[in-house]
């Protein structure tokens, strides 16, 4: 990204109580033409490249398979008990990004399970990512994962910067960090520092507002800084909009002509 930002759209929290098909819908009504898909695994694989044809519309990133997320489930490469199904999974997500041209796999990592040792944990995470980005990485797809903020997610592994640069390091490099403004923001970490240490391995960013989780300007985080600092690392992708907006009436995207951003 250099100068304007270019923003996807992540249909599933935007219209979160939507079926797929009418999110598709609403992304192509809002202008967008490039989305992010939570769970790219509701629909099958022809069924779904069909409808995204149809509509012009592109996926810029998916998820790893996370279990029921609408139940709680916060993806499980941390748990040693579950290591054939999250490789299966990731076999399935290769399928899925090879089928829709995705670049870009982000890998919820879980929370610590009872009767483990949350180190066991830590190293099975990282050797299950480590497998994820080689597989993937055999169709052109790199894997991030992502900080989710203790508030929202009790338990989750990777909860705090410490946590994530460790994961980061015995990585070494295999796999980036999806940097969300929102989850940091709700961790409690100073945003304009942490996009610039962060930078060399953040891979993509996603925005929304905090405390709420809405559109950009409902909130407590500045906006135009945080996007300029974005723009200072040099980073030349999209930027994920993973928000709800903070009203029905609201127009969730009027922001984007007062910060000079564009809907890809």
């Amino acid at each position: 990204m250099t100068g304007r930002p270019r923003c996807s759209l992540n249909v599933t929290f935007h219209f979160w109580e939507q079926p797929l098909e009418q999110a598709l819908d609403g992304a192509v009504a809002a202008g967008f033409r490039t989305i992010e898909l939570l769970d790219p695994y509701s629909l099958g694989i022809d069924e779904l490249e069909g409808q995204l044809h149809r509509r012009g519309l592109s996926v810029d990133v998916i998820n790893l398979p996370m279990g029921d997320f609408y139940a709680g489930d916060r993806g499980y490469a941390g748990d040693p008990r579950r290591r054939t199904e999250f490789r299966a999974g990731v076999v399935r997500a290769a399928e899925v990004a090879e089928r829709l041209a995705v670049r870009k796999v982000n890998a919820l990592t879980g929370t610590r399970v009872s009767g483990e040792q949350e180190a066991a944990q830590r190293r099975c995470l990282v050797d299950q990512l480590g497998w994820a980005a080689e597989r993937l990485g055999q169709h052109g797809v790199r894997v991030t994962m992502e900080l989710l903020n203790s508030i929202d997610t009790p338990g989750y592994l990777l909860d705090s910067l410490d946590h994530v640069e460790a994961a980061l390091a015995d990585l070494d490099g295999r796999v980036g960090f999806q940097l969300d403004l929102y989850h940091l923001r709700r961790a409690g970490y100073e945003l304009l520092p942490t996009i610039e240490s962060m930078a060399p391995v953040t891979w993509h960013y996603q925005i929304a507002d905090a405390p709420d989780r809405t559109e950009p300007g409902s909130g407590e985080i500045d906006f135009e800084a945080v996007l300029g600092a974005i723009d200072a690392t040099g980073y030349d992708g999209l930027v994920g909009c993973e928000f709800r907006p903070s009203r029905p009436d609201v127009d969730a995207f009027a922001w984007m002509d007062a910060l000079g951003a564009e809907k890809a």
